[in-house]
């Protein structure tokens, strides 16, 4: 049983949002609980990986090097067929 109630007054994208969760078998309850879920593990994904990527930047060392073979490699290569 779910320990917190919560209310909430939805905009019209949210409506449309759960309305599409609701058809494809779910409660209502169900699909804010599953939402709120899947937010929360991609928005720990997306801090992750802004960290992750401050981190790589701050070595200006291996950044060089990473551009210089980049640069080096469209020396080389052709450009991308249409």
């Amino acid at each position: 049983m779910p320990e917190k109630t919560v209310r909430s007054r939805l905009d019209q994208e949210s409506r449309l949002a759960l309305r599409l969760l609701v058809r494809t078998g779910m409660t209502e309850s169900e699909a804010v609980r599953t939402s709120l879920v899947e937010a929360a593990a991609a928005r720990s994904t997306e801090e992750a990986l802004r960290a992750e990527c401050d981190r790589l930047m701050q070595d200006h060392e291996a950044v060089e090097r990473e551009m210089a073979e980049f640069r080096e490699w469209e020396e080389v290569t052709g450009p991308w067929p249409d």
